[in-house]
């Protein structure tokens, strides 16, 4: 059997990946000789590749990915069963591979067409929105953009690419001023002034504790969007609310409908990246050709945000030695502490992160899955660190605080602005985040095939032999200025989006 069966990413490694499925017996090489794979081993999972005693630590990517639980032989298959997650010092060294970015010249920079909002910023999408205070006004503002959406109004005007109902089951049952109620408002605010809406019906019940006038009060609202605000209560109902939702949406079509796409800067783009339904192979195909992508994004003058901060734990002493300062990296490390902190209160541990789909695509620890995971940021430096859904404003490589969890962290990332995002799947997430258009990357062929109708781009290539990370990174990028000129995405063609607006839930529902 020929070394192309396995994958070493790094001499120091102990372990490689499994190319396609290895039968017990079989003959492999990674490099160092050949020798016997003791038991059948899946695509995607790991052999070792010399003896392992128990408590060693086990190095994948060149890093610690977890501990022997147990002596380990040559070839035996390493998972769950013989690979334990454990705390282990890491050495944090602030900014020392920080560097000024050089940035192609303004004339070979590239560009996309998009819709220039009267604040500055540049939309990828052109909708109209029914934003809820609260889950009770969650039906009828779902009524309302059915309304919209299958009366016929907007087949009139084709530079409106609908309406898009934003609903969530809070807004009340929570402290008035506590974190919870906070972190909503700083989602709803977020949409209010992203650059992909040109008009709101925000709508309340009346009597939550999430009331429409704090909401909006103090928000830097563009001058050129309109906002309907009221509630079901002062309307008269729901029938009446509906027919009133209807009607001020109707009259905001005119104006929304003459917006254009003009040539923009790729300045104005903000990308954000997000990993779901990973496999072993996300870290070697998918994630890092992403990350090459978002490197040249930078390049040109925009910006990369890289989020789920439960998901690069472990790998934070490699970001810190990119940050731009002793202080950025520090805000990272201080919300690393804040997860600790916060998973203990509640009986967790950070290692109960991997989902039994990640573990069955061939991750084993948290330290594994981190390390894959992190690659969607690239190479360059890290020059911000921002809480969840909170404005986006540095330019270059950005980490946004948010949970692991998919809808939840993209909803935050794209409340901070993000007006594109590209999604890496090992598994087969489906996926949408409407009002924003989301690219799907598979990262294994034998997924993008099977799920072609979900899938944009096929990073599987770069393990069959037949691309580069490079050559792929280039291919996205390209792909991400295309899509933000308008071209649809798989998830967009099939509606994906309004159940995927999730803001995260923080605190004690009362």
């Amino acid at each position: 059997m020929s070394a192309q069966r396995l994958i070493r990413l790094q001499p120091v490694d102990d372990v490689a990946i499994a190319a396609a499925d290895v039968p017990a017996g079989a003959q492999v090489d990674a490099g160092d000789g050949p020798f016997t794979v003791r038991e059948a081993v899946g695509r995607g999972h790991k052999v070792a590749l010399h003896e392992l005693r128990a408590g060693e630590r086990v190095l994948r990517y060149g890093q610690v990915i977890g501990f022997a639980g147990r002596d380990i032989a040559v070839g035996e298959h390493v998972h769950v069963h013989n690979l334990e997650y454990r705390e282990f010092e890491r050495d944090y060294e602030f900014a020392v591979d920080a560097k000024v970015e050089e940035l192609l010249e303004e004339s070979r920079r590239a560009t996309f067409d998009g819709y220039l909002r009267s604040d500055g910023t540049v939309g990828t999408r052109n909708y109209l929105g029914v934003l809820t205070s609260v889950n009770c006004s969650a039906t009828a503002a779902k009524q309302i953009a059915a309304r919209m959406r299958y009366s016929g109004v907007l087949d009139d005007f084709e530079h409106v690419d609908g309406v898009v109902a934003l609903t969530h089951g809070q807004g009340c049952g929570m402290a008035p001023d506590g974190e919870g109620i906070r972190v909503l408002r700083r989602v709803m605010r977020g949409y209010l002034t992203h650059p992909n809406f040109a008009g709101f019906v925000v709508l309340g019940l009346g009597c939550e504790d999430n009331q429409i006038a704090q909401l909006t009060e103090g928000v830097p609202m563009r001058a050129d969007v309109p906002v309907f605000a009221s509630t079901i209560q002062a309307i008269g109902g729901t029938k009446k609310t509906v027919a009133e939702g209807v009607a001020r949406l109707t009259e905001m079509l005119p104006e929304t409908d003459r917006a254009r796409r003009t040539r923009q800067p790729v300045s104005s783009l903000i990308l954000g990246t997000n990993c779901g339904g990973s496999d072993s192979y996300s870290g070697l195909t998918a994630n890092p050709a992403l990350g090459d992508a978002v490197d040249r994004l930078v390049r040109n003058g925009g910006t990369g945000v890289v989020g789920e901060t439960p998901e690069i734990y472990g790998t934070e002493h490699m970001l810190v030695r990119r940050a731009a300062s002793e202080q950025v990296g520090r805000k990272l490390l201080e919300r690393i502490d804040w997860w600790r902190d916060y998973t203990a209160r509640h009986g967790g541990s950070m290692d109960n992160n991997p989902s039994p789909g990640n573990k069955a695509g061939g991750l084993t620890t948290i330290l594994e899955k981190s390390l894959g995971a992190v690659a969607k940021g690239g190479t360059t430096t890290l020059t911000d660190v921002v809480d969840y859904a909170a404005p986006v404003t540095s330019k270059g490589f950005v980490f946004m605080d948010t949970p692991g969890y998919d809808p939840v962290s993209v909803t935050g990332i794209v409340a901070g602005g993000a007006n594109v995002v590209c999604f890496t799947t090992g598994r087969g997430s489906a996926f949408g985040c409407a009002p924003v258009p989301s690219l799907k990357l598979a990262t294994n062929t034998e997924l993008y095939e099977h799920m072609r109708d979900d899938m944009d781009i096929n990073a599987g290539g770069i393990v069959d032999g037949t691309t580069t990370v490079s050559e792929l990174g280039n291919e996205i990028f390209e792909r991400v200025l295309a899509v933000a000129s308008g071209e649809p995405t798989k998830s967009e063609l099939m509606d994906y989006g309004e159940e995927e607006f999730v803001p995260w839930h923080i605190g004690t529902v009362m």
